[in-house]
């Protein structure tokens, strides 16, 4: 094919969608599920409602194929799970038993039943589940969600293309079953898993199916030879079939690199590149193997983890010189639209000349659908659009949002003495003992307690002018009374006021500095129910008055004890932002780090003694290739450093995270030079307090011992347990007792209990410890 016919063919289409309506309809129903309101048939109904109002939406919008598979109740590499069978041996009864409760409680665990581990889906904030594999795992097909999901699309009239995670990515994600040796490779298992995706396959050509996209991420990451084999391999294989749909096999994220060549030479009909992330490089080495001669390219050329609008000349220039170097040229997002907000028309309290830089997944459709215009027809064919889009990205590089001399002089001003502490940690460590008098294993809490329906009904409140900002207050005092007071009488030696004030992590700050935008409706999903509203860092950052000196005064006032002041940190406040992409990403946290070092300063003149500067986003934020790793560490650990290194040596800095594999970055955690820090570690059986051994971390660290995305309430005997094994690792000297994080999502009833358990448990291993 020309490049002129390629390019009268382009087509539009995405990888995936919101999936929770823009009410958030499918979280009202999950959890109505779980607590008994909902049956399963409305559950059902309300997804299917939801799949159809989504494809509608998107070939209303001019997408040419609509993705189906994306949906997920949960998760959708549990869905993967299910689909392939491996189910871990202590769900399978409740899998066979009812196979909705089984998946549920796989993602959530019961009271008898831990759940699978939950990390990050690579460098995002979303998380999955991870798949737990053994030598012994039997896989079996099951494709049934898949071909219903087909079915449903083709019935109303679309053409749809299943998406499933691919197989290598799929095994590179899994780990190894508990009580199986860590060496363990689930790669090992690929001879074994294809004949399954080859049955899925077959199921949904057999459904209808003309194309399939399989969905392998992991390829662009560093891969040794030997996993560049095995994708090699599995693709040969599933290429290979008779009896099967077209394949499309998918990357984003970042560059392909050496995965590049393997796939070109599969004998498979499609591969779709993120050119946004890494055009340049995706484009070089698309030339560099002679294109994709025969094949169907999907160019991600509009960002799908960003809400910024598209430049539609420099995505048209990119798509122009792909022509040429593929038989087919569509266009598409760089990855799945689950990433970013449904519809940015619903924002009502952000001004309109800063909505029209918007762009959220409907809006994000529009453009695809403008670009495959143009590349088909040319530019005279959407000349009005590229005028407006001109003007808005004018608007945007003009505003004086985006730009504050007093800010930047500030920034620049920053020397290395700024972000380093005036003492050592051993001299910083023995002061801070003698201030604080802390028992041996010392417990706390990660910072935030159950946000009630009574917490966010008062909040809904201040905001529809039923009651005043004085009643809100009021409020707020009795509930950070009320977690005080338990905190207290269940013996937890360094106490936190709960956050009751607090909407989100990040929100809640972004709201008080200059440079962010809040939305009412951008809701993104995390896990599975949990929603956030990543705010918009749209311009340079200043925080203009004190944030959260008041209420931790408050109850500071309630107890002798100390508590704990709460921040999230620079990293994190851009990571779970929609940040800015008109400035490299280390200048704008410098700004941030600022602002809260204004924080953490104030929070010490009112007489807080420790204060916790969580980053659970530093490693999810790491790059996926390893050659960009320095780079960032080191931006990344400056900031942190250059928000806390202000304070005297007694006060105690801790920080925080949870949900990503350390091991990564143990280096960088050192870096931080925090006094203590926190992290995750009852679902991954204490791996991160071994890792920091490992390392020879030198300070204090809190392994969580009470895993709080679920809903059971761990025994005391079970936490103790973990506890122990901390101690194998890590000296009493040096342990802290605390929860994975935080217990926002949790409910009283179970916080209390799991809460006095962990107290319960640090006084045994506390007694144990006397006695030897």
């Amino acid at each position: 094919m020309t490049a002129k016919s390629a390019a009268a063919a382009a087509r539009a289409t995405v990888y995936g969608y919101p999936r929770q309506g823009q009410g958030r309809e499918l979280k009202k129903a999950i959890e109505g599920y779980w607590k008994g309101r909902v049956d399963a048939d409305a559950l059902r109904a309300t997804a299917t409602e939801l799949r159809r109002t989504n494809w509608m939406q998107l070939a209303e919008a001019g997408i040419h194929e609509v993705p189906t598979g994306d949906f997920s109740y949960y998760d959708h590499v549990l869905d993967t799970s299910v689909m392939v069978g491996a189910i871990p041996e202590r769900h399978r009864a409740a899998v066979e038993a009812d196979a909705l409760d089984g998946y549920f409680a796989m993602a959530r665990g019961t009271q008898d039943a831990a759940p699978l581990e939950m990390t990050k889906w690579f460098d995002t904030n979303y998380h999955y589940l991870v798949p737990e594999l053994s030598p012994d795992t039997a896989f079996t097909a099951d494709s049934t969600q898949q071909v219903a999901a087909l079915g449903q699309a083709l019935a109303l009239g679309l053409t749809a293309r299943p998406v499933l995670v691919g197989p290598v990515t799929y095994l590179l994600l899994a780990k190894s079953a508990p009580g199986v040796a860590a060496d363990f490779d689930p790669l090992t298992l690929l001879d074994r898993l294809l004949p399954v995706y080859a049955q899925v396959l077959t199921d949904l050509r057999t459904a209808g199916a003309e194309w399939v996209q399989l969905d392998e991420p992991a390829l662009v990451q560093d891969r040794t030879a030997a996993e560049l084999n095995a994708a090699a391999r599995a693709y040969r294989d599933l290429g290979g079939l008779t009896d099967r749909p077209k394949l499309l096999v998918a990357s984003y994220f970042d560059r392909l690199g050496d995965a590049l060549p393997v796939l070109a030479k599969a004998p498979v009909e499609g591969l779709a590149l993120d050119f946004t992330e890494a055009a340049a490089a995706n484009l070089d080495a698309l030339a560099a193997v002679g294109g994709l001669p025969g094949k169907r390219l999907v160019a991600g050329v509009v960002n799908g983890r960003n809400i910024w609008v598209n430049d539609l000349e420099k995505s048209l220039a990119t798509l122009g010189t792909l022509l040429g170097l593929a038989d087919r040229v569509d266009v598409a997002a760089s990855c799945s639209l689950l990433h970013v907000p449904l519809d940015a028309t619903a924002e009502r309290d952000i001004e309109p000349q800063i909505l029209r830089w918007l762009a959220f997944a409907r809006q994000k459709t529009a453009e695809i659908v403008t670009l495959a215009k143009g590349l088909g027809g040319g530019t005279d064919t959407i000349a009005a659009e590229l005028a407006a889009n001109r003007a808005v990205l004018a608007s945007r590089a003009g505003s004086a949002l985006t730009h504050d001399p007093a800010v930047r002089a500030r920034t620049a001003a920053v020397t290395a003495t700024d972000g380093r502490r005036s003492q050592p940690y051993p001299e910083r460590a023995a002061a801070q003992r003698a201030h604080l008098r802390l028992p041996l294993l010392p417990t706390t809490t990660i910072g935030s307690f159950p946000q009630t329906t009574e917490l966010r009904t008062a909040r809904a409140d201040l905001r529809a002018g039923r009651i005043d900002s004085a009643g809100y207050e009021e409020r707020i005092r009795a509930e950070i009374g009320e977690v005080i007071s338990f905190q207290e009488k269940t013996g937890l030696d360094v106490l936190v006021h709960g956050e009751a004030e607090r909407n989100d992590m990040v929100q809640y700050f972004a709201e008080q500095l200059t440079g962010y935008l809040a939305t009412q409706h951008g809701w993104v999903q995390s896990y599975g129910t949990r929603y956030v509203r990543p705010p918009i860092l749209a311009g340079d950052i200043s925080r203009p008055e004190a944030m959260t000196v008041r209420w931790t005064t408050y109850a500071q006032s309630l107890t002798t004890k100390p508590v704990k002041g709460m921040l999230t940190g620079p990293v994190t406040m851009l990571a779970w932002s929609f940040v800015r992409d008109d400035q490299p990403l280390a200048d704008t946290a410098r700004q941030v780090a600022l602002a809260l070092r204004d924080e953490v300063n104030d929070l010490e003149a009112a007489g807080t003694s420790v204060i916790q500067v969580d980053e659970p986003a530093l490693r999810e934020t790491l790059p996926l290739r390893a050659c960009d790793h320095p780079e960032y560490l080191a931006w990344a650990t400056e900031a942190f450093r250059l928000t806390t290194a202000g304070v005297r040596p007694d006060t105690q800095i801790h920080t925080h995270m949870c949900y990503a594999e350390f091991g990564d970055i143990v280096q960088a955690i050192d870096d931080l030079d925090a006094d203590v820090i926190s992290l995750e570690a009852a679902r991954s059986h204490m791996q991160v307090a071994r890792e920091l051994a490992g390392h020879g971390y030198p300070r204090e660290a809190g392994p969580g011992v009470y895993d709080i995305h679920s809903p059971r309430v761990p025994g005391a005997d079970e936490a103790a347990a973990l506890l122990r094994r901390g101690l194998e690792a890590i000296p009493a000297e040096r342990l802290w007792v605390n929860p994975d994080c935080g217990l926002k999502t949790r409910a009283w009833p179970e916080t209390r209990a799991s809460l006095e358990n962990l107290v319960t448990a640090a006084r045994t291993v506390r007694t144990e410890l006397s006695a030897s």
